[in-house]
């Protein structure tokens, strides 16, 4: 029985909600952003208008509106759902709403939509005990996840899925959404007769990064603190009732690798501004700094190289300076190794040859090693010829002596030449030496 109070309840409930969580949009219509996913004739708005969903998951960063579209799906396509939270939800509650979900489709309703927030929380176990009814098509499933899809949802379960991303709300249908909430009196603060000075608006969307929520929330507290009518807030006014920038970042998902991925290539492309802004937001984040500095020694050697050999020694001594001194003075040696990494020449000769020698060594027939550069440090070798006729290099002028290192077959033909220096920084000299040794290097045996 309804009580006789549940219109004052509701309202109250309603009146207690943060700015963000009273401005949903209660239509399709009213949705802001994602133009790429719900214009006309794009695949989820044809999907939601046939009423024919299947499985959708709905990846992308938080403020978005992943749980406000799935909530608008119901209702556009007139299906009734059930919501669970992966982090706080267990098999028990998964088969109750699968349970639920035959019985609605049994008694002749509509098949209906299981919304699962957070769904990469759930384990493999979980997400498998999905797939039955939703192969059967006992209820559409729709997940939502910030994390890469790829790497967090069982195969089984993203096969059966049409996968949307969302994108980041842009600056334009940040400042729309910002007006829209100023101008309502019903669910927003238009009752308040606030002013905005433009420019404040064009900061709140610029600060929250694409994050919805986010920038509603800071539009909220910003108006509510700013003292009696008439309210009106510049950017001074606004940057003071704004806390210090939340930067988002996922230290074992997309960001990290990302984020990584940026810092590495731009030091790779030798632009020292690029990464120095990467490791900042690395850094900002959270990021491990054990990691960075793992990355940075990788790369002095993958993409440097011989070209400056400098650079892994600073790599290396880098990582030392961090263990030892720590945040947040570390991040000047960081600091110091990306841009010296960044502005260094560049090859990655040692990296190529390593790579090559390597699939010789799977692919081709292994060769045996030449009894004169066979171990001979024990007393039976001479006995079987380890040794015998090695020629010491420091016993001649300029430390080098012809003799064959590399034992040629008939199933390789010539030796190959792995090493191949590029014409930048240092690796220039060891490119002058390495043609000068190679054309006076004997020819290799047949063995």
């Amino acid at each position: 029985m309804t009580s006789l109070f549940a219109s004052s309840e509701e309202e109250n409930l309603r009146a207690c909600q943060p700015l963000a969580a009273r401005m949903r949009p209660r239509q399709l219509g009213e949705f802001i952003g994602q133009t790429h996913l719900l214009s006309q004739g794009e695949l989820l708005r044809r999907l939601i208008a046939s009423r024919q969903l299947g499985s959708i998951l709905l990846f992308g960063p938080p403020g978005t509106g992943k749980t406000t579209l799935a909530h608008l799906i119901a209702r556009e396509t007139r299906s009734a759902i059930r919501s669970l939270n992966a982090v706080t939800s267990g098999v028990k509650e998964l088969r109750e709403v699968l349970a639920w979900g035959r019985n609605e489709v049994a008694s002749g309703g509509q098949r209906p939509i299981l919304f699962i927030d957070e769904i990469h929380r759930f384990n493999r176990s979980q997400q498998d005990a999905l797939l039955p009814d939703v192969e059967s098509g006992i209820v559409s499933l729709i997940g939502a996840t910030t994390s890469n899809p790829f790497f967090s949802i069982n195969a089984a379960l993203l096969s059966r899925s049409q996968l949307f991303q969302l994108q980041p709300l842009a600056a334009t249908e940040m400042v729309a959404l910002l007006r829209a909430a100023l101008e309502d009196t019903e669910r927003g603060l238009g009752s308040l007769h606030a002013t905005v000075q433009e420019e404040a608006l064009q900061w709140i969307a610029q600060q929250s990064a694409g994050d919805a929520r986010r920038a509603l929330t800071i539009l909220e507290i910003a108006i509510l603190s700013a003292g009696p009518a008439p309210i009106q807030l510049n950017l001074a006014a606004v940057r003071q009732s704004t806390s210090q920038k939340q930067i988002g970042y996922d230290g074992a998902g997309d960001d990290h690798y990302d984020l990584a991925s940026a810092l590495i290539k731009s030091i790779r492309g030798s632009d020292v501004d690029a990464g120095l802004y990467w490791l900042a937001r690395m850094l900002e984040g959270g990021e491990d700094i054990r990691f960075l500095c793992r990355r940075l020694v990788i790369l002095a050697s993958e993409d440097i190289g011989n070209a400056d050999p400098q650079a892994l020694s600073l790599a290396v001594a880098t990582m030392q300076a961090c263990e030892f001194v720590g945040l947040p003075e570390c991040q000047l040696a960081l600091s110091q190794t990306v841009a010296y990494l960044a502005l260094a020449p560049k090859s990655n000769a040692s990296t190529t040859a390593i790579a090559a020698a390597r699939e010789d060594v799977r692919q081709r027939p292994l060769l045996p090693v030449p009894l004169h550069l066979r171990d001979s440090h024990y007393a039976a070798a001479s006995v079987l010829g380890n040794g015998q006729d090695y020629l010491y290099p420091h016993d001649h002028p300029d430390g080098y002596v012809l003799q064959n290192y590399f034992p040629a077959t008939e199933h390789w033909g010539a030796a190959p030449q792995y090493y191949q220096p590029v014409e930048r920084g240092y690796e220039q000299t060891l490119a002058s030496r390495l043609e000068r040794l190679r054309q006076s290097a004997p020819v290799h045996e047949q063995i």
